[in-house]
């Protein structure tokens, strides 16, 4: 069971104080603890929000008089439970902060305004375009300011007026036995104002749909999957909230001969069993060119070699990674008289080549010495 401390000692007054009192001894706590005032401090928060529960206990006399006479207990027993969070203090005592503070009314009636919706563009991209970047025109629909009004949802030269069902408030009240149940005004949906000459243009939204042509600039580097956002490019903001942002989605297509892996690039380049044999210098394609690169004697399928910053671009740091080469050995499959004639003979090379070394095995000597 949580323990809670005595009213009167969490606002530091006795027994017998009348409301003048007690109203300055929770202004005081509140300005001491208020959350504004004290970003990040959980014994803060508490402090005011216990605070909070025992003003709204000691101002309100049925409230009082049955806590004087049953404790906690009593109260929990007629529905009193304290405050869920602050939002519900703000609520309650909007008029008390007022005064306190002089932003009590106008925080609800900032309520009003609302920041716009984000929104989602999926843009795909070709191969080098993300390798290397761009800069491209996108087009959005989107909601903007309405040109008409300003974005107030007022005819011109009329301005919103006070809600006459919960005078400016944002909230509605009414009495349950012992306490009081504030509900969200329906007339103006909490604001406290209401527009009674509305907009033509917008019919007093505030926002028009717009088709707008958004220039986009496409880092090098980018991938499928990697995202873009573009501030206060998204839906406009009712009644002078700020812009959502435009978040953009990248989706790569497939390249015909480069396979990317991070910022490497991987290839497959054809050789002929011959080029593997004797080795030689051949061009290959790059991200920004051809390039000779030199095919060792003797390599053997799966080989590889790598050409250092001949990748992609890093979205961090700028520098290229490689671009790694896997040599793909081709066997030829169409030969001519000639060409079968000539790999006849150097298979019956190879043949005695072999049987020389599987009988100097047979002699004990070593073969790697052949």
């Amino acid at each position: 069971m949580t323990y809670k401390r005595d009213y009167y000692e969490v606002l530091g007054v006795g027994r017998n104080a009348d409301d003048a009192e007690i109203k300055t001894a929770y202004r005081k706590q509140a300005l001491q603890y208020h959350p504004d005032r004290n970003p990040g401090d959980k014994e803060a928060e508490e402090k005011f929000k216990e605070a909070a529960e025992a003003y709204e206990v000691l101002r309100d006399p049925n409230k009082r008089n049955i806590y004087n006479q049953f404790g906690h207990q009593g109260l929990e027993g007629s529905g009193f439970s304290g405050f869920g969070g602050f939002e519900d203090i703000f609520a309650s005592f909007g008029d008390i902060f007022e005064d306190f503070f002089g932003f009590g009314r106008s925080r609800q009636s900032g309520s009003r305004t609302r920041r716009g919706s984000d929104l989602r563009y999926d843009m795909t991209l070709s191969f080098m375009e993300a390798a290397f970047g761009t800069e491209t025109a996108i087009e959005v629909t989107k909601s903007d300011v309405c040109p008409e009004c300003g974005g107030s949802g007022c005819a011109p030269d009329t301005q919103p007026e006070t809600c006459s069902q919960c005078r400016g408030t944002g909230q509605l009240s009414r009495t349950q036995g012992f306490f009081t149940v504030r509900t969200t005004c329906h007339a103006c949906n909490g604001s406290g104002q209401m527009i009674v000459h509305p907009c033509n243009r917008c019919n007093a939204v505030g926002r028009v749909a717009v088709n707008k042509k958004v220039s986009v600039k496409i880092p090098a580097g980018v991938d499928s999957g990697s995202r873009l956002r573009l501030t206060a490019e998204g839906e406009a903001g009712l009644y002078g909230g700020p812009s959502g942002d435009l978040y953009v989605f990248i989706h790569v297509e497939p390249h015909d001969f480069f396979e990317r892996n991070n910022t490497d690039v991987i290839c497959r380049i054809p050789v002929s069993f011959v080029q593997a044999a004797l080795g030689g210098k051949i061009k290959v394609p790059t991200l920004t060119g051809e390039r000779s690169v030199e095919i060792k004697k003797g390599i053997q399928p799966g080989d590889m070699i790598r050409l250092r910053g001949e990748g992609i671009p890093s979205l961090r740091h700028g520098n290229r990674g490689d671009q790694i080469i896997q040599w793909d050995i081709r066997t030829p499959t169409h030969l001519n008289k000639k060409q079968e004639q000539l790999l006849r003979e150097f298979a019956k090379l190879e043949t005695r080549k072999l049987s020389t070394k599987i009988k100097n095995i047979l002699k004990g000597e070593n073969l790697e010495a052949i």
